[in-house]
């Protein structure tokens, strides 16, 4: 079952045991839910689906937002900033399609950018679960508040969930081995990559508010590795934050700034921003031999 599908279901059941939970979609999706009282379509009219979510908000329901990627946070972003942001008022914004899932349907359909758009605005909860089981667990907790958050959904999903808040610590190297921390559905290929390697490898699903304690605990030598399903550097500023008293080298890994213009699988989007598990390999041998310095942020 793919974390889409687990929404859908997740969504449903919250519709019928907790009154004060409402859906507003924008089309996408509408045929897997059930017909409810408080489940609301509004069309193809994304602003209006933030702008509806934050008046069911300010009548104290619990609203929860789902679309494509671009559709959840590009278009409507004046109104997450004013609607819900100005007014203060939380909403669960869950997106599918994640960086270049759906990149058989054109740019249209992508947006690497998500995160840090969303990181640009104060008050905001990040997940990017990499497992369908992640997935209902931080939904479930976000349902229970009345905060704002962001989730992220993906097609791709690592072998089996893991437990644990904040950065999470799964294969010690070291003292001297880099710290290579996997955000999300980057972790499969990421302990691929490092299988052969001396390095600590640690994982993250909540990325805002971000686990600068976490890391600090788990750094010992002088190298850190951020690899990030979206657009690179997205986190660099939180670890070079976390680290600021301490000497350390960053390499962070993601989706270039770059317009890619291209079709095909997500798999082949993956290898050609080079997140798959030879691509990691390959950029950390690099950044280990000091031959690719541009990689350094």
């Amino acid at each position: 079952m793919t974390m889409r599908q687990r929404f859908y279901g997740l969504a449903a059941e919250a519709l019928d045991e907790h009154p004060h939970v409402a859906m507003v979609f924008a089309e996408i999706g509408v045929g897997e839910m059930p017909k409810h009282p408080r489940m609301f379509n509004v069309g193809i009219r994304e602003q209006l689906m933030i702008g509806v979510a934050a008046g069911l908000a300010l009548e104290g329901y619990r609203p929860v937002v789902h679309s494509y990627t671009p559709f959840v946070v590009e278009r409507p972003y004046e109104q997450i900033k004013l609607d819900l942001g100005h007014q203060d008022v939380g909403a669960v914004l869950v997106s599918t399609g994640a960086s270049y899932d759906s990149a058989y349907s054109g740019r249209t359909h992508q947006a690497p950018e998500d995160v840090a758009v969303i990181s640009a605005l104060p008050g905001w909860t990040v997940h990017v679960p990499g497992h369908p089981d992640e997935l209902e667990t931080l939904f479930t907790r976000a349902l229970a508040n009345d905060d704002r958050v962001y989730i992220r959904m993906s097609d791709e999903s690592n072998h089996a969930p893991v437990r644990g808040d904040g950065l999470v610590v799964l294969r010690e190297g070291s003292d001297a081995a880099p710290l290579v921390v996997a955000v999300g559905p980057t972790l499969g290929p990421t302990l691929a990559a490092t299988a052969e390697l001396d390095a600590t490898v640690a994982y993250l699903a909540t990325v805002r508010p971000f686990d600068a304690e976490g890391l600090r605990a788990a750094f010992r030598g002088t190298d850190v590795v951020l690899v990030e399903p979206y657009l690179v550097g997205t986190s660099s500023a939180e670890v070079s934050r976390a680290l600021s008293d301490r000497p350390h080298r960053l390499l962070a890994l993601g989706v270039p700034n770059a317009e890619f213009r291209h079709y095909g699988e997500a798999a082949e989007h993956r290898a050609a921003h080079g997140l798959d598990a030879a691509g990691i390999r390959a950029s950390l041998d690099r950044f280990e031999s000091g031959a690719d310095p541009r990689r350094r942020l």
